[in-house]
């Protein structure tokens, strides 16, 4: 009698620790998935370690991003190696011998290899550019209270492109040292991971985002 019970205990732990398993996973796959910031480019909004929750679910019903949102997503091939890439021949971050450079009009068809954190300043259709570091949307310049100083470099000034249609331009608050859009084109919605809400780690930089 005593070993039935231990047995029927031993089998209903294993199905509550299972079912504990299959939501977990389930809902980091459809809902709410943690990541880690690996780089200064979110800078002074996000620092290096710093971990954040990402909201999958409304991306996956059918919510598209908005400007401002911090975002995770997957970039175009190339972008994960510092190679610069863009998907059309002769486009790139090249400068022209003026004032200010080209970026890219369109990504490259492949997707990268790792997820990159970046804020939305720039929706389909939009026309996009970049003075002193501030994005310059539609002719007017964007209003970035967390954008960090751009410091001057050639990514500080880009010429205008249009952002194709199904496609955002993204950005990182630090200007002056983030690889972004500048450098490999606007990127697909369908490579996009959700929107970021929400910092939990370390403890004294917990809350919204």
């Amino acid at each position: 009698m005593t070993t039935n019970r231990s047995l029927r205990s031993v089998a209903e732990l294993v199905v509550i620790v299972a079912a504990a398993l299959f939501f977990a996973l389930a809902i980091q796959a459809y809902a709410v998935k943690p990541y880690v910031i690996p780089s200064e480019s979110m800078l002074p909004t996000l620092h290096v370690g710093q971990r954040l929750l990402v909201d999958r679910f409304s991306h996956r019903i059918g919510g598209d991003p908005k400007i401002g949102d911090v975002t995770v997503f997957m970039p175009p091939a190339g972008a994960d190696n510092a190679a610069d890439q863009c998907g059309a021949p002769g486009e790139g971050p090249s400068n022209d011998g003026g004032a200010s450079r080209r970026s890219c009009s369109k990504p490259t068809a492949a997707v990268g290899g790792k997820a990159f954190v970046k804020r939305v300043v720039g929706l389909p259709g939009d026309v996009i550019s970049v003075a002193g570091g501030h994005v310059v949307r539609n002719g007017q310049r964007a209003r970035e209270p967390f954008a960090a100083s751009c410091g001057g470099g050639p990514e500080c000034d880009l010429q205008p492109i249009i952002v194709p249609a199904g496609h955002y331009f993204l950005m990182g608050d630090n200007r002056g040292d983030s690889d972004d859009s500048r450098y490999w084109g606007p990127v697909p919605r369908s490579q996009i991971i959700g929107k970021a809400v929400v910092t939990y780690w370390p403890p004294d930089r917990l809350g919204g985002i």
